[in-house]
């Protein structure tokens, strides 16, 4: 976005912006009229997040001593507001200011707003009810009948399609996803390399598993979700769901869901895992991943772990915020609906 600031600009893209104010308006009358909290998750964390491929911002934060400690700022709200389920709150939501480094684009931007919420002692399927009467009443607020994006159109009123992953990929790639999976949920690496290089996927000598089911993902499989209605991709490998629990039914599986419009990956979803050892673990080999690849690991925050273990069942979601009132408002630029987008590196030494 170039100098948004200029009267003629922001003329131009005031109409969405004040449309974004009554989509923020309108969604937290929504939670409030069902008794959600809402919160104000600190965004100075120990830790930026746990997962392999996210990147934070580090800064420091120096105490009346002198003495300087490395903080990060979150790329999500989650660890605080499980915390806040630890404490004893049941149901919260929290429009939640994040930020991710290497990532800017027209769906990307490194500082965003987050719509996260939770529901305790509640499936996740009463999560993707929320989000399905959420998205309707963004669309509604802006008289939206139709998402479109990079020409393809999705209604979202319509009742959410629902595909498991291991049968979009069937469907999709004409993968079995599940043949590269154990029983105790760990991955075949060369299974599922043979499989993709079958339906012509490019497959490097170093891919592990994770980076050719991303590339599979990436490529055949999300281009497809969320055309005609909405998509609720569903039932991740657990290798794949760091922070969600197995399903009951097959381990090797987590209950973890994204929702696609137009292609566009809207929200990502968990049954939280609140197992303090099975995180701990799960986040080490995220951090061993990310140093493998990026040559840098975050600290895992203790504290988070802790409390865990008071946690009660829940469920939770975030869904980016910025991103809906894209779709909402035919925007095709996600810095054309906030307010004031992060510049662009370059500026005068």
């Amino acid at each position: 976005m170039t100098q948004w600031w200029r009267p003629e600009v922001h003329a131009d893209r005031r109409p969405a912006l004040m449309a974004r104010n009554r989509i923020r308006s309108g969604l937290r009358a929504w939670f409030e009229a069902r008794d959600f909290i809402e919160t104000e998750p600190a965004i100075l964390q120990v830790s930026p997040g746990n997962e392999a491929h996210l990147h934070g911002f580090a800064t420091r934060i120096i105490g009346h001593d002198g003495v300087a400690q490395r903080m990060y700022l979150h790329t999500s709200p989650e660890f605080a507001c499980k915390k806040l389920l630890a404490a004893g709150e049941t149901a919260l939501f929290a429009f939640a200011p994040v930020f991710r480094n290497r990532e800017r684009g027209p769906l990307h931007h490194p500082e965003f707003v987050m719509l996260e919420w939770y529901r305790a002692h509640a499936p996740y399927d009463a999560i993707i009810a929320d989000c399905a009467a959420l998205i309707a009443r963004a669309s509604e607020i802006t008289g939206a009948t139709r998402f479109r994006h990079r020409g393809v159109e999705a209604d979202p009123f319509a009742p959410f399609e629902r595909i498991a992953v291991a049968q979009a990929f069937a469907d999709h790639a004409g993968i079995d996803l599940l043949a590269s999976l154990r029983d105790d949920g760990g991955t075949d690496r060369a299974a599922l390399a043979r499989s993709a290089r079958e339906v012509g996927i490019r497959v490097a000598e170093d891919d592990t598993w994770a980076d050719i089911f991303s590339r599979v993902l990436v490529e055949r499989i999300e281009p497809q979700l969320g055309r005609g209605r909405l998509t609720v991709l569903d039932r991740y490998p657990v290798a794949e769901a760091a922070l969600a629990r197995p399903c009951p039914d097959d381990p090797r599986l987590a209950e973890r869901f994204e929702i696609y419009a137009c292609g566009v990956e809207l929200a990502n979803g968990f049954g939280e895992l609140t197992d303090p050892e099975a995180q701990r673990e799960r986040f080490e080999a995220e951090m061993d991943e990310k140093q493998r690849v990026y040559g840098e690991r975050y600290p895992i925050d203790a504290d988070f772990l802790e409390a865990l273990a008071l946690m009660p069942p829940a469920s939770g979601v975030a869904l980016g915020f910025d991103r809906l009132v894209m779709l909402a408002t035919g925007a095709q630029r996600i810095d054309q609906v906030i307010w004031t987008p992060v510049s662009e590196a370059g500026g005068e030494s």
